[in-house]
């Protein structure tokens, strides 16, 4: 089953910030995980534990430590590691990483118009997998994004409750990132 149909089965998605959560993220009923933490010595194993859950796991690339995020680095990631894909705000880093046949996710903050603008024309250019737009509980700019660069959108950041999934996915979201634990137990489908 490919990504995209992953979150339409189940659009929550485990933003682990703390490798010590790892565990929860894995028995919680959330699709997938990003993994927002992490070193090099231990993303095999991150790997090999989410693909035993059956969920497709994400490595924010600019929050790994040892990690570098050039060719050989993110080469080194897709064949030896092999996570399903990565999350980055770094256009560069986009292209690497499908070159190396990664999912990827463009990252943007929607923190002004400005901001909005700069992530839509970065997006255009690199045209990532998804697009994963923070704060999630800004629904107003989901449509906006996806009219603009076609391209399916995460919403991640401030989410707390089955309300604030209900209106990201109504703007046109194809899933939501949450960092807090009590939103990755949400059981969630598209019917309801």
């Amino acid at each position: 089953m490919g990504i995209l149909e992953v979150f339409r089965t189940n659009p929550i998605v485990a933003a682990v910030r703390d490798v010590t959560h790892l565990d929860d993220a894995l028995a919680a009923p959330a699709a997938a995980i990003f993994m927002l933490t992490g070193e090099l010595l231990t993303l095999r194993t991150v790997v090999q534990q989410a693909r035993a859950a059956g969920k497709p796991i994400f490595f924010h690339l600019d929050l790994v430590r040892g990690l570098s995020s050039d060719k050989a680095g993110i080469d080194y990631l897709s064949q030896e590691v092999k996570p399903d894909g990565v999350i980055t705000t770094k256009g560069h880093v986009v292209e690497l990483a499908k070159d190396s046949g990664l999912v990827t996710i463009q990252r943007i903050f929607a923190l002004d118009s400005l901001a909005v603008q700069t992530g839509i024309s970065l997006v255009k250019q690199t045209r990532p997998d998804f697009v994963e737009i923070l704060p999630g509980i800004v629904p107003r700019i989901i449509p906006l994004v996806v009219k603009e660069t076609r391209v399916p959108v995460i919403a991640g950041g401030l989410i707390h409750n089955r309300a604030d999934i209900d209106i990201i996915l109504k703007a046109g979201a194809v899933a939501v990132s949450a960092s807090k634990r009590e939103v990755w137990y949400i059981n969630y489908t598209r019917s309801g």
